[in-house]
């Protein structure tokens, strides 16, 4: 098989990240590398036992898990149980997971990885906090012209933040890993929350997975049904937005998509506005331009993907 992508996942699961993980282990075209834990949602111990929990849902047991680490790199944890639960995943009881945690901590598979495959040949995939990779570019910076590009779910413009009223959790929780993100060279793809606030989790959507009529149907439709609840109560909206999934669904399918090529910076310093990413949709300034900035789904070619993807999981 010719994969289109190799790929590494980043991620503090959190029921929107389980699903992008199922999206990318359903789809041939996408070698998952290894799957990387970082302290986020939930503690640290809570996501790489969330992530080997869902590999072994679809009996992909063969997926190396690695453990990052468990704070941001200058700050203390905030994490989100208000929105996923105390587990992370709430909404269904999945068996402790059995397959192994890899011994190597994720920050070194990281490097170690992109510095022996082929140059430009890795994409890494975020889903959390920045801050397994802004440990990996500060403790090997030579590692950034590497990689072939990241795709980042974090972030808003539009739609303002969601744990200020300018920033994103995941932006939030570690914007000294941001700032080196973005500060690195690497080619960036950001999906704020200007994009996955246009991909609800209607009731008809949630509906359609659990018409799958298969344990990964009613497991997500589960976790839908419980993570919404806080944005449908919080944005008046019929279902929440389905944030991390865009990710892995742009390597898919990119023309589902678009945005722009504009410079992104991370704010680090202000007690009103810390992990605002400072995004120059319009080009007002000169400065160059550091990732695209993507601003527009089409919402029903995205959960159709998904729910083709999981249709394959019996």
């Amino acid at each position: 098989m010719n994969h289109t992508h190799n790929i590494i996942i980043d991620t503090d699961p959190g029921q929107d990240d389980a699903i992008a993980i199922l999206l990318a282990l359903a789809s041939p075209e996408l070698h998952v590398l290894g799957i990387t834990a970082v302290a986020g949602n939930v503690p640290l111990q809570l996501t790489h036992s969330n992530i080997r929990k869902v590999c072994e849902l679809v009996y992909k047991t063969n997926i190396k898990v690695f453990a990052g680490t468990d704070k941001p790199m200058k700050r203390n944890l905030v994490t989100a149980e208000y929105v996923h639960g105390e587990t992370g995943l709430n909404g269904t009881q999945l068996p402790e997971p059995s397959m192994p945690l890899q011994s190597k901590h994720a920050v070194d598979f990281i490097i170690d990885t992109v510095q022996t495959q082929p140059e430009k040949s890795i994409t890494l995939c975020t889903l959390g906090p920045l801050s397994n990779v802004g440990l990996a570019l500060e403790k090997a910076p030579e590692i950034a012209p590497r990689i072939k590009q990241l795709v980042m779910m974090g972030g808003g413009l539009f739609e303002g933040g969601n744990v200020t009223p300018v920033a994103e959790f995941n932006i939030y929780v570690d914007p000294d890993a941001a700032r080196l993100v973005f500060e690195s060279g690497i080619p960036i793809v950001v999906m704020p929350l200007d994009v996955t606030h246009k991909a609800l989790t209607t009731k008809k959507r949630i509906e359609a997975f659990r018409a799958l009529d298969s344990t990964v149907g009613s497991v997500s439709a589960d976790w839908l049904d419980f993570f919404e609840r806080f944005d449908e109560d919080k944005y008046g909206t019929d279902g929440g937005p389905l944030h991390d999934p865009n990710v892995i669904a742009y390597l898919l399918k990119p023309e589902l998509y678009s945005g722009r090529h504009i410079n992104v910076e991370i704010e680090t310093q202000s007690a009103l506005t810390l992990g605002m990413t400072v995004a120059d949709y319009w080009r007002v300034t000169e400065k160059p331009r550091n990732a695209v900035w993507v601003t527009d789904v089409d919402a029903d070619g995205f959960f159709d993907l998904i729910l083709k993807r999981f249709a394959q999981f019996n």
